[in-house]
């Protein structure tokens, strides 16, 4: 079993509570002033850095100071990085303080205390009250987990007895098994005996077993035969718990054949490489039938195409293995196949009903194990390439870094420029961070993210018009430092389909046609318009139905200005209205306060819900067109999106044919030509979003629309196809694979390439 990673927590060094005598603390007072006085939350959170380190210098006369950084009511910011202050104290008394936040009235304290003791020595007086978040759950659960597992290295004893005494009076079944899962993390042949009775328990709860018999499968190996006879006769089980100890039995297996997976050697071979990408939050298939629905966005689009791309006859990829989401009967599925050349897909399973991302993180230890065991089955990988901060990228660095396997992180300032947008709009200061972080949790996504960065054997970035200024302020990355191993990559969109969507509308009408089901389905949209609207162009989008999208801000700018809503009709393409997620149905509870949704289409707005990639393409194509009786030609597309690093659908939709609108910071920047072939737009700002559609419909109805469609469709083929982004990788890949072939290997400048620039 793999250990925690150094990673999101910084693993200082310790005296053991020995006093480390220092002048005073001024070296900490001074940090944390300077966190107090940074002009942006963002710099504030590149400035805990220094805070930490002060404080690694210094020892008990810092706690006063910090303390009072805790009780800044109208600074949460500054409460936060105390708490990591305390942490990194070279004193017993700053754990003694976190371990007293641990019961503080601040939920938000109270995360960031369960995260920071994980930087120091095991504290006892912790380990009862850590038990209790991880039977709790959630995401302050996780963090406490995590902490109980890195000090279950040093003492497994005490807290192997910790999660004992708290399965003594945990009745609620989920938190019984994620303490199980936690006790699945300690060392030691004690462990293994309990978890052998909790997997054997007829009586206990299947989620508490499913639990303890997961965990098996990462502490037994083919040589304990009475343990592996035990998880046989569970194995026997027709239903999900047989499935995950048919799992379990396989990791077992696979576990004797060695920690180390098999490197891929200098010769012929290593010139076909194998690549992993991964996405845990969505449903991915080679089809994209889930499109559009809870957490099924754009990257489960990218992954597919590129994922293709990349194993085409030809190149130096051989094999792809895209990872998402599954059930446990999932688990074994396809992984016999792995070793074959092309691209394929396997599934990480999770007990109980699927959740969407922000929600994800308890599923840390399960996410692990599974993707391991994608590893082992596809031995040997050259490279994991992670695209964000989620639990996906966390788990998957986790047992890269297990497994010996390098990584390749697409580094994008995400949380960063959301924040920044956030602050500048006036919802989120310094006074309320600590509530948005309780639900998002910014500040470990920010850490996160850096650590990945600061670990990945190369960085992959995306086109921005000041791509190396944006990184330095918001990630305090410095890409101009020959020391940093990054390439720009353009991401890009599968140019084939849209072409094949755009004939197959044009050919409508002709001797020998047939209508295609998908533009029946819009058609069938567009009939329930009053019939006075029918004549209108639609505005389109499409997308996740997530705050951070703007879908629910465009339908109500639409529907609060009368000039707008005259000019077209407009359609929404996105989310599950029939089982929506939280984000879903919240955002379509704001949908339905500015329209009510009986009788919306009747005033011009239509709901369609998610639609397959293929599907997409054909309306898109069908906007531009329009549709005879039911909407008029020059429809636009528009990108609400308080951010986007790169934005997909918008080239798709601009590969269509069609005018964009689209957020003005980010990737979109770099290839749509404001006034010609889009507009670009602060999207924080409903007037200014507003303008931005009145304005493209003016250029989608100019009769040079269609030469600068053309125009923009040439150089979407050049820069934007996937083709072109799969080559631009497979240089990358070459790279990372050659250097870890050398452990000797040196540092490479930044390279642009696919695209980057203007």
């Amino acid at each position: 079993m793999g250990g925690p990673p150094p990673a999101v927590t910084a693993r200082l060094p310790r005296d053991g509570g020995r006093h480390v005598a220092t002048r005073d603390d001024s070296g900490v007072s001074r940090a944390l002033d300077a966190v107090g006085k940074a002009h942006s939350v963002v710099e504030a959170l590149r400035r805990m850095d220094a805070l930490r380190a002060a404080a690694s210098r210094a020892g008990r006369e810092s706690v006063p100071r910090l303390t009072r950084g805790l009780a800044d009511p109208a600074d949460q910011l500054v409460a936060i990085a105390a708490v990591h202050g305390l942490g990194a104290l070279r004193h017993t008394a700053g754990q003694t303080r976190l371990v007293g936040l641990l019961d503080d009235d601040r939920a938000h304290l109270r995360d960031h205390a369960a995260w920071a003791l994980g930087g120091g020595p095991p504290a006892a007086a912790a380990m009862d009250p850590l038990c209790a978040e991880v039977a709790r759950g959630g995401f302050t659960g996780m963090l406490a987990q995590r902490t109980l597992e890195t000090w279950a290295e040093r003492v497994p004893a005490g807290v192997r007895r910790s999660i004992g005494r708290a399965l003594l009076t945990a009745s609620d079944a989920g938190g019984r098994a994620r303490l199980v899962e936690t006790l699945g993390l300690v060392p030691g042949r004690g462990t293994v005996a309990l978890l052998l009775d909790l997997a054997s328990d007829g009586g206990e709860d299947p989620a508490v077993r499913a639990a303890a018999v997961a965990a098996l499968g990462d502490v037994t190996t083919a040589d304990d035969v009475d343990d592996l006879r035990a998880l046989r006769t569970i194995a026997e089980d027709a239903g999900p718990l047989g499935d995950v100890a048919r799992a379990a039995l396989h990791d077992a297996w696979s576990r004797s054949a060695g920690r180390h997976l098999p490197r891929r050697g200098p010769g012929a071979e290593s010139s076909r490489g194998t690549v992993v990408q991964l996405f845990l939050h969505a449903d991915i298939d080679a089809e994209l039938s889930h499109a559009g629905r809870g957490d099924n966005g754009g990257i489960a689009t990218l992954l597919v195409q590129l994922g293709d791309a990349l194993v085409a006859e030809g190149g130096p990829t051989s094999r792809t293995v895209t990872v998402s989401r599954g059930r446990p009967a999932d688990a074994l599925r396809g992984l016999d196949a792995l070793p074959a050349p092309g691209h394929h897909y396997a599934s990480v399973p999770f007990w109980g009903q699927p959740v969407h991302a922000a929600q994800a993180w308890p599923l840390r230890v399960a996410a692990r194990r599974g993707i391991r065991r994608i590893l082992r089955a596809a031995q040997p990988v050259d490279l994991v390439h992670l695209r964000m901060a989620d639990v996906g990228s966390l788990a998957a660095a986790e047992a890269a870094a297990d497994l010996g396997i390098p990584t390749v992180l697409t580094l994008a300032p995400d949380p960063h420029a959301l924040i920044q947008a956030r602050e500048t709009a006036g919802t989120l200061s310094r006074e309320n961070l600590g509530d948005a972080d309780l639900t998002e949790h910014l500040v470990f996504r920010d850490r996160l993210l850096r650590d990945l960065a600061a670990r990945a054997d190369h960085l992959v970035l995306f086109p921005r018009p000041t791509l190396a200024a944006d990184l330095t302020a918001l990630l305090g990355v410095d890409i101009t430092d020959p020391s940093v191993r990054a390439t720009v990559v353009a991401e890009g969109v599968e140019l084939g389909g849209i072409d094949r969507a755009a004939a197959t509308v044009a050919s409508i009408g002709q001797p020998g046609t047939a209508l295609p089901p998908a533009l029946s389905d819009l058609d069938d949209l567009l009939s329930a318009l009053s019939p006075e609207r029918r004549h209108l162009p639609v505005a389109l989008t499409v997308g996740r139905l997530h705050p951070v999208k703007g879908m629910a801000t465009l339908v109500e700018t639409w529907a609060t200005r009368p000039e707008l809503n005259e000019r077209c009709n407009l359609l929404v393409v996105g989310g599950d209205l029939v089982a929506p997620t939280d984000d879903e149905a919240a955002e379509l509870a704001r949908i339905g306060a500015a329209v009510p949704l009986a009788g919306a289409a009747k005033r011009g707005l239509l709901l369609s819900g998610h639609r397959p990639n293929s599907v997409v393409r054909l309306w898109m194509a069908a906007v531009r067109r329009g549709r005879p009786g039911l909407a008029s030609a020059a429809g636009v597309y528009v990108s609400a999106s308080l951010k986007e690093e790169f934005g997909i659908a918008i080239i798709e939709a601009m590969a269509s044919g069609l005018v964009v609108v689209a957020p003005a910071g980010g990737g979109p920047a770099t290839y749509v030509e404001d006034g010609l072939t889009g507009v670009l737009v602060d999207t924080t700002r409903r007037d200014a979003l507003g303008d931005g559609v009145m304005v493209a419909l003016d250029l989608g109805a100019d009769p040079a629309a269609t030469v600068c469609a053309d125009s923009a469709r040439v150089v979407l083929r050049e820069r934007f196809g996937i083709d072109a982004m799969a080559t631009a990788l497979q240089g990358v890949y070459r790279q990372v694979t050659t250097e870890s072939q050398d452990e000797d290997a040196g540092w490479l400048p930044v390279r642009a390439a696919g695209g980057a620039g203007r």
